[in-house]
């Protein structure tokens, strides 16, 4: 089992260490209830992988939208009452989303892997599991529920754990989106074998504020060696309009990673046509 013993950067906000102090807890109920291996022969059931990578390069839009699938947060609480995540999940692949992603974490932000099972039963885009990640069973978890890429959260894990765990990531024939929050952590990612899916995350851990001038600050440092790297850049958190998605996009990324404001809106569908089509 891998468990970060504490968050590499140790001013991350009360929020998130009892986040990841319950995820343990989580991990620990899992191993008692079902073995590795166990998990393991679950994947022999799985749908086929989607090439997450393929379908950002492909999308017709540029920045290319990953959009969410999000019924709260323990900052914003309940965001939308009426939460259909098949209906909301449909919307964004009607409206343009070259993929989903689907927050699995029940205790802070109402998701589920039944969630994510659903969605994938029923829809063709990639799918990118959104969860803590501290541990190997959690992957498979998330491959047996159809994920198509997970998120690896570069604050709570140490540079074995991340190489490690994208290295299970990788066998499977997933990809991982590692996320990152400022100049140092990005660093850290671009030292690790065969980074692929980097994002950027323009909420801050440390007291949840929002900048999205930090992917173009992160852009404008490291952008030469993402490209030599061939790394495929998601900005994440604070994008609202059109006007934003091109701000980011002009700073060399790639993707944008959409959720809460679109989740507020009545018509879904018409909240990412506007988006991506001003």
């Amino acid at each position: 089992m891998i468990y970060p013993r504490t968050p590499v950067n140790s001013r991350l906000h009360p929020i998130l260490r009892e986040i990841v102090w319950h995820k343990k807890q989580e991990v620990v109920h899992m191993h008692q209830q079902m073995s590795l291996a166990s998990l393991q022969r679950q994947l022999t059931a799985a749908p086929t992988v989607r090439d997450l990578l393929t379908a950002l390069q492909q999308s017709p839009y540029r920045p290319s939208l990953i959009t969410e699938v999000q019924k709260a947060s323990p900052i914003y609480g309940i965001i939308r009452t009426d939460f259909d995540p098949l209906a909301i999940a449909k919307a964004y692949q009607h409206s343009g989303a070259a993929c989903i992603s689907v927050v699995t974490d029940s205790s802070f932000y109402h998701g589920s892997f039944e969630n994510l099972r659903t969605i994938r039963k029923s829809l063709s885009l990639p799918l990118l599991c959104k969860e803590f990640i501290i541990d190997p069973c959690q992957i498979y978890l998330a491959r047996a529920a159809g994920a198509d890429a997970v998120l690896l959260i570069a604050a709570i894990l140490t540079d074995r754990e991340l190489q490690d765990l994208l290295r299970i990531i990788h066998y499977l024939g997933m990809n991982a989106l590692v996320e990152v929050h400022n100049l140092t952590e990005l660093d850290r990612v671009l030292k690790l074998d065969d980074i692929r899916l980097v994002g950027i995350n323009n909420q801050s851990l440390e007291d949840f504020t929002i900048d999205i001038s930090t992917t173009q600050r992160l852009m404008a440092a490291r952008r030469s060696q993402l490209q030599n790297l061939g790394v495929v850049v998601v900005s994440e958190s604070g994008l609202y309009t059109h006007a934003d998605l091109a701000l980011v996009a002009d700073a060399g990324i790639h993707a944008v990673l959409v959720g809460e404001s679109l989740i507020k809106e009545e018509d879904i569908e018409q909240a990412v046509r506007r988006l991506i089509k001003p």
